[in-house]
This record gives C-alpha cells, structure tokens and sequence, in this order.
C-alpha cells in the first residue's frame, strides 16, 4: 500500500488529493514539523532534504511534490489527470506543472522563510525579501488569471480537469494571508477566486480537508 508521509496545509496536499481522485488505498504518516520530526535521521533516510512529502510504495522511496504527482499520473493513465503522452496538450502539462513548483511555489518558499536569504538576525533584510516576493507572487497569480481568461474553461488547462489543478490549488490556498498593495490573496481574483471555489467543490478536496483538519479560510 502507498504510504504518504505528510504534513497538514504542506506541500503534501496535491498529491493527497490526487490519491482521493485516483480512489487509491493509501495511508497517512504524520510527520510532525513542530516538534522538527522532518529532521530526524529517521525521516532523513526518506529524504536527506528533510522536507514534506515523502511517498512510500513498496521499494520505491519518491520526494518532491511535482515527481510524485507525475508518477501517480503516470501509473494510473486510465484516470485522465493529464493529456495524451507525445502531444501539445501533454507539454503544456508539463510546462504548467513544472512552472507550479520551481517558480510559484520557489517564490512563496521564500516568502514564508525570508530569514533563510539573509544573515542571521537581519530583520530587516529579512522584511524586504518578504515585502518584494509577495509582489513577485502577485504577477505570477496574474499569469495564473490570465491563464484561465485566455480559454474560457473551468480547469487550469482548459475543459479536463488535470494533477496541475491540486497543485495549483494548493499554492494559490497559500496565498491566504496576504495583505497589503503588494498583492492580494489568489481568492480575490475573480477568476482565480471562481476557480478555487469549483476546486473546494470536488468530493477528493473535501475528504482532503476533513482528514488533514484544515481550518478557515481554506483559501
């Protein structure tokens, strides 16, 4: 059976939902970030980053978010979570999905751990990362609405509802806190804020939410 080492609202919950909408038998290991469980040598062994999600299929030990989600869609290619291998549609997949985790979710990295960019007690330094990512996310949430404006359809990549829809789900729910004329939180786009509703809607959400005990806002 899969095991999926996670942590509630971390970067755990794409893969989380897509194993609900894959209708997979999985078990949830909790790992305890407040008492620094993800830096034990145990967990380490998982992955030497010591970082959230690590999934756990027989032999295979897989790390990072977006590989995870790729090898679900990979494996369960009956389900429809991404487009046709070899064609447009599946780059665009690729290039949205890759897109999701090495600059959208690299810049809110940064804007939740600024002290990690400057030296150590430079509170200052450490504001302005913050005060200039949360701008930078405020563009890349505008490439998201233009996104969705430019095909008119309920899903980020258009009429299917595809694994980049978790994730951005995930990221743009991150975005909750935001405040100020740097940017607004993702709901407050309209068609981003329509999107994360039609998201909120779908049953593999919902059971995400129950069982990772996520408070309000969800986003």
């Amino acid at each position: 059976m899969i095991q999926l080492h996670y942590h509630p609202g971390n970067a755990s919950m794409a893969p989380h939902i897509l194993l609900h909408e894959l209708g997979l038998p999985f078990e949830l290991v909790h790992v305890d970030r407040a008492n620094n469980a993800h830096k034990r040598p145990d967990y380490l062994r998982l992955n030497p980053n010591g970082q959230i999600p690590v999934m756990v299929q027989g032999d295979l030990v897989l790390y990072e978010t977006a590989a995870i989600c790729l090898h679900l869609v990979d494996t369960h290619p009956a389900a429809g979570l991404a487009p046709a291998l070899g064609t447009a549609e599946r780059a665009h997949f690729y290039k949205w999905l890759v897109w999701l985790t090495n600059t959208l979710q690299a810049d809110l990295m940064h804007y939740f751990y600024p002290e990690r960019l400057v030296d150590e007690g430079n509170a200052e330094g450490a504001a302005q990362v913050k005060a200039h990512v949360q701008a930078r996310v405020g563009g890349l949430l505008a490439q998201l609405e233009d996104q969705l404006a430019s095909h008119g359809q309920p899903w980020l990549l258009g009429a299917a509802y595809s694994a980049a829809d978790p994730y951005a789900f995930m990221l743009c729910r991150w975005t909750r806190g935001f405040s100020g004329p740097a940017a607004a939180p993702a709901r407050e786009r309209p068609l981003l804020g329509a999107y994360l509703q039609r998201m909120l809607a779908r049953p593999a959400v919902q059971r995400m939410i129950a069982t990772e005990g996520l408070q309000p806002p969800l986003v």
